[in-house]
C-alpha cells in the first residue's frame, strides 16, 4: 500500500509540475536566398553594391521575442559594385582597408517589439575598426515549413549610416562645389534563414566531465 501511494505521489508531481519552456530556435542565414546591399550618392545619382560573403545566426524565441538575438559577420573584401577598379579602390586605404579590418560585424544587445511584425534590434556595429551602437528597424516576414528544405524564417531591414562615423571619410571636392560622394549610406538587408536541427544529446558515457 505504501508503495502504491508513493508511486501515485510521484506520478502526480510529474503531471502537475510546470512544463519546461521550449528552447529557442537557432537559424543560420542562407546566403543563396539573402542579400546585403547598400547605395550611396555619386555626383547626382546613386551607386549600388552588395557584399557577397557573410554569415549570420538568429536565435529566435517566439514566446519571448525580446530574448532573441542576432549576430552577423561580413567579409569586407567581398564588396561588389559591378566595377573591378572601383571595388579595388573600396578595398584600399581610401575606404574599407580590408587587409587591416577584414570583417564588419553586428551583435545585438536588445530587441524591442514595436507592434505587429516590427522590431527594433539594437546592437554594436563594428566597421573599419570603429564600434557604434546602431538600431535596425526589422520587419519579420514569417516562418514556413518547407519540407525538404526544412523550416525557414524571413527578415528585412534598411538603415541609413553616416560613413564618417566609422572613419571612412575619403571624398573629392568638385570645382563647381559639392562633393563626389555622399556621406549617408543606405544599407538594406534581406534574410532568409534556415533552422538548425537541435543538438543531439551526448551518447551514454560521453557526457562532459565537470
Amino acid at each position: 500500500m505504501k508503495t502504491s501511494r508513493l508511486s501515485f505521489a510521484i506520478l502526480a508531481a510529474a503531471v502537475l509540475a510546470p512544463a519546461p519552456a521550449p528552447a529557442a530556435d537557432v537559424y543560420a542565414v542562407d546566403k543563396v536566398h539573402s542579400d546585403v546591399g547598400f547605395q550611396i550618392r555619386h555626383f547626382v545619382s546613386k551607386v549600388r553594391g552588395r557584399f557577397t560573403d557573410y554569415e549570420g545566426t538568429i536565435v529566435a524565441d517566439r514566446a519571448k521575442p525580446d530574448a532573441s538575438s542576432v549576430e552577423l559577420t561580413i567579409k569586407a573584401a567581398s564588396i561588389d559594385t559591378g566595377n573591378e577598379n572601383r571595388d579595388k579602390d573600396l578595398r584600399s586605404a581610401n575606404f574599407f582597408e580590408v587587409e587591416k579590418y577584414p570583417e564588419i560585424t553586428f551583435k545585438s544587445r536588445r530587441i524591442t517589439p514595436r507592434g505587429g511584425d516590427r522590431y527594433d534590434v539594437t546592437g554594436t556595429l563594428t566597421m573599419h575598426g570603429v564600434s557604434k551602437e546602431v538600431t535596425l528597424p526589422v520587419t519579420f516576414l514569417g516562418f514556413v515549413s518547407t519540407g525538404r528544405m526544412g523550416d525557414r524564417a524571413g527578415f528585412e531591414t534598411a538603415v541609413t549610416l553616416n560613413r564618417k562615423d566609422f572613419g571612412i571619410v575619403w571624398n573629392r571636392v568638385l570645382d563647381t562645389g559639392g562633393t563626389m560622394l555622399g556621406d549617408d549610406v543606405l544599407v538594406s538587408i534581406n534574410v532568409e534563414a534556415a533552422k538548425r536541427p537541435p543538438a543531439s544529446p551526448p551518447a551514454s558515457g560521453e557526457q562532459e566531465r565537470e
